[in-house]
């Protein structure tokens, strides 16, 4: 079957958030698709099949090296840019992806191009908002981090979102083997960004619960959704850009619409190949 690897919100390759993305022809086990993750060794590996259905186009699912997953924005967005620069999908047509866990999920370009192989353009997600509600300071959250929290809260997905000073507290590495005793999913660190002319905030996600390696996501989607309701309430207007400052980096424009978020973002194809698993 056909494998791609694609560097989500980036455009430009070896940067922003690799998925492995599996164009299924047909219902795959769930624990081979659990190996095949391990196998391809990113953050999360998609699994797209068509599906005749009213409300969806394919089916997708995400897995981590070690789990799946409910919800993965990077994945989603690879998945998308792979089916309309392979010609799987229709290129005048949003797609539909049904989810296990998340309901359906609507991918669309918003230009550049028509067909196959031109790269897609810039693809808009609607993702379910998770707005984080506010808690006490978990235990050993800030000395894990390094720095002050000054709120905390966590969202439905089990993330803790912590708000530190500023982005150089955001960029700092955290000690990661304590963030793993720390009671949640993974953990959202954002701040205001610097300066007026780049992004509003930036954010890092860690989740060594589920990651393997470093456990640091470098673009994550998902966090997003947590973010977007966060950072739209302080700057009071739904129309935000986030950077995430992993190593990597990545660029994520969200758009708070009621109770949804439009995550928008380009991607790069890097690799294209048979799987032979």
């Amino acid at each position: 079957m056909r494998m791609l690897v694609v560097d989500a919100f980036t455009d430009r390759a070896f940067a922003g958030n690799p998925a492995g993305v599996c164009l299924l022809r047909e219902a795959a086990d769930p624990a081979w698709m659990q190996r095949v993750a391990a196998e391809m060794k990113h953050s999360e590996t998609a699994f797209v099949r068509p599906v005749e259905a009213p409300d969806a186009d394919f089916e997708l699912r995400w897995f981590t090296p070690l789990v799946e997953v409910a919800l993965c924005g990077h994945a989603t967005l690879a998945a998308a840019h792979a089916l309309f620069d392979t010609g799987t999908a229709d290129p005048g047509a949003p797609i539909r992806f049904r989810t296990l866990h998340s309901g359906v999920l609507t991918v669309g370009r918003d230009g550049d191009g028509d067909g196959p192989g031109d790269g897609g353009g810039t693809l808009s997600m609607d993702f379910p908002a998770v707005p984080p509600e506010r808690i006490d300071v978990p235990d050993g959250l800030a000395a894990a981090l390094g720095a002050e929290v000054r709120w905390a809260g966590r969202n439905a997905q089990n993330d803790v979102l912590a708000e530190v000073a500023d982005e150089a507290a955001v960029r700092a590495r955290p000690d990661v083997g304590a963030l793993a005793a720390v009671d949640a999913r993974g953990a959202i660190v954002t701040a205001p960004a610097d300066g007026d002319a780049g992004p509003d905030f930036v954010s890092r996600f860690f989740a060594p619960r589920v990651l393997p390696g470093d456990a640091e996501d470098p673009v994550t989607g998902s966090a997003h959704c947590a973010l977007a309701p966060f950072w739209a309430a302080r700057f009071g207007r739904g129309a935000l850009t986030g950077y995430q400052a992993s190593p990597r980096g990545g660029l994520v424009r969200v758009a708070l619409r009621g109770d949804r978020v439009v995550l928008s973002g380009s991607a790069v194809i890097v690799l294209d190949g048979t799987f032979r698993g």
